[in-house]
């Protein structure tokens, strides 16, 4: 019997009960599907945690406020920081007779505000800084102009859009010259406007947030206008100082020296600051996305162990099936069907089963992982990268299982003897 016959043979098996096949295929379908999202989702965090750490910039040190002893009140404004620390700190430590091995600082305050311009609005995160950010973190205007010096001396009521932030206000405009409304405060009391003098290169997400949609403003403007960015000592506060070293080599004594600078400036003994290489922040993302990986990793297993469910189903119902052909294998042997081929014919059916159950849950698995791509789960942005090496995998295996649960039925088969065959009712 040739092999076109056994397929042809096989199919109308299988048409012939197309509701028991259907949910045969259902366990295979669910189980590729469910393997092929997760690893997309897997392959996805991966790629995103190394692209963010590179859009870090290179060489940074990031020095923060440390734990807070203040009240309770500032504790949850601030995150459980201290506003231990000022702009005049980060003046400091630019200072390249002490910190020859220092290329460059950049000190930031960011906030949530409500932007509202050309008939939209959004929230978005504000940072206020100085115009070396630019060259430290590595991050440049694509149209217009960044912040100057000359906005910082007469703080300049002007503002950068980060490149999908700019998409937003103005989706059918070129936003530069135009002006944008900052409301922030309780109920968005204080109102500012300002000019945009130039949009950001596209970046995408980093570890310490989406670069794509910031607003970056002159530190100094919003020091004097926000109250609340002032200590009890009247100095203007920063939430994080960038540095940017010359060389990797240099980061321990570059953050022995900049610790002991800030101790003395503060008056203190004990460290009310952090800091952090660019490497231990992007140890502590890795570990955050490590568990998240892992809880992947275990529904993957889990969608593992349904493909096995399946596979056992597939065995069920193809025994089901040789004991209700009996007749018919013992019409087919008396016929002339050889053993073989009556092993070959319950095969072909257990993977063409499986075969077509794996090649509808690949399609639906990569609809899923397209739709999940970019999404919000769980208050977890998920991103997913689908890999050829996944629908290879996923297929192959449904493909094995197949073949490894219709052994058994396949090799009942033709085993029946031809004479009870046919005697069987």
């Amino acid at each position: 019997m040739s092999i076109t016959d056994t397929i042809r043979t096989a199919f109308a098996a299988l048409a012939a009960n197309k509701l028991r096949s259907s949910l045969t295929m259902l366990g295979i379908i669910i189980g590729v599907s469910a393997v092929i999202t997760l690893m997309a989702v897997g392959q996805g965090s991966r790629k995103g945690v190394t692209e963010s750490i590179r859009g870090l910039g290179s060489n940074l040190l990031f020095i923060r406020p440390g734990p807070s002893q203040a009240s309770n009140a500032e504790a949850a404004v601030y995150g459980g920081q201290a506003l231990t620390l000022v702009d005049t700190d980060a003046y400091a430590i630019n200072d390249p007779e002490k910190f020859p091995y220092v290329e460059g600082v950049a000190p930031q305050i960011d906030f949530e505000g409500a932007l509202i311009a050309g008939g939209q609005n959004t929230r978005a995160t504000i940072i206020g800084t100085t115009p070396e950010y630019q060259y430290v973190r590595d991050f440049y205007v694509g149209r217009g102009q960044f912040l100057s010096e000359n906005d910082i001396s007469r703080k300049g009521l002007v503002a950068v859009l980060g490149h999908r932030l700019a998409q937003t206000l103005f989706p059918d405009a070129d936003p530069v010259g135009k002006s944008v409304r900052l409301a922030v405060g309780p109920g968005g009391m204080i109102v500012f406007n300002f000019r945009v003098i130039g949009v950001m290169e596209p970046k995408g997400a980093t570890t310490t947030g989406d670069e794509d949609d910031l607003m970056f403003i002159p530190l100094p403007t919003m020091q004097a206008r926000i109250p609340i960015l002032r200590n009890p000592q009247g100095l203007s506060n920063v939430f994080q100082i960038s540095v940017k070293v010359k060389d990797r080599n240099d980061f321990d004594q570059a953050k022995k020296d900049i610790a002991a600078l800030l101790r003395e400036r503060h008056n203190v003994k004990k460290d009310d600051f952090v800091i952090l290489s660019q490497t231990e922040v992007a140890n502590l993302k890795a570990a955050e996305t490590e568990i998240s990986q892992t809880l992947w990793a275990a529904m993957a297993a889990i969608a593992g162990i349904s493909l096995a469910v399946g596979g056992i189903g597939i065995m069920n119902i193809m025994l089901v099936s040789v004991t209700e052909r009996t007749r018919e294998i013992g019409i087919r042997k008396a016929m002339g069907a050889t053993q073989g081929d009556i092993l070959m014919q319950f095969l072909v059916e257990a993977l063409m089963v499986t075969m077509a159950g794996g090649a509808i849950g690949v399609i639906l698995g990569v609809s899923l992982s397209t739709l999940a791509n970019g999404r919000t789960i769980l208050e977890q942005s998920v991103r997913a990268d689908v890999s050829a090496v996944a629908i290879i995998l996923a297929f192959g295996v449904s493909a094995v299982i197949g073949l490894f649960f219709g052994i058994y039925p396949a090799y009942n088969a033709s085993r029946l003897n031809p004479i009870e065959a046919l005697h069987h009712e």
